[in-house]
């Protein structure tokens, strides 16, 4: 989401439950699962028609191969983080996938460049983030996508518009619990 830096980079709960694939296991973030599994992807942008911007990730998101959108929160504004810059919007969406847990990420990659997303300060402003929260049985410590997000439990800008999208959502992994 908006003041993330990405999906990567921290520890997850070493603890996963036996039958949840692991790093561990080769290859887990490059198989695509069997049956379409379950998603949270967050989203956020301080640059721009951010509305106008985060309603079109939606929409592309939907449009992608692989990837069903369910629901989308209502959007919230939230104080950046990190360098001094205007307020965020920032939404989640529920939705369902068949691809492996990089193509995911590379599709919400190709998502934020196709809406002018540059990397050049980190927490800096942006017309779109994307990140990946949750991918249903994914755990994962690799750098590149950790899973679930390794912050997810500390930000209100996911919790809160997770929450308002599913009430009974659970946030698995360290730190996690009832959203």
């Amino acid at each position: 989401v908006g003041e993330g830096e990405g999906v990567g980079g921290e520890q997850v709960d070493d603890a996963a439950e036996e039958d949840e694939p692991t790093d561990s296991e080769p290859g887990v973030l490059d198989v695509a699962p069997a049956v379409e599994v379950a998603i949270v992807l967050a989203l956020g942008g301080n640059v721009g028609d951010v509305r106008g911007t985060l309603r079109q990730a939606i929409h592309d998101l939907d449009a992608v191969d692989g990837i069903s959108i369910t629901a989308v929160s209502p959007l919230a504004r939230t104080a950046a983080v990190g360098p001094e810059q205007e307020d965020f919007l920032n939404a989640v969406v529920l939705g369902w996938t068949t691809l492996s847990p990089r193509d995911l990420l590379a599709a919400t990659s190709a998502v934020e460049d196709a809406h002018g997303r540059v990397r050049d300060q980190r927490w800096g402003p942006r017309t779109l983030d994307l990140d990946i929260v949750t991918i249903e049985g994914v755990v994962s410590t690799d750098p590149v996508l950790t899973l679930p997000h390794p912050r997810a439990h500390e930000r209100a800008f996911v919790l809160v518009p997770w929450a308002q999208a599913d009430p009974d959502a659970v946030l698995p992994g360290l730190g996690g619990g009832p959203v």
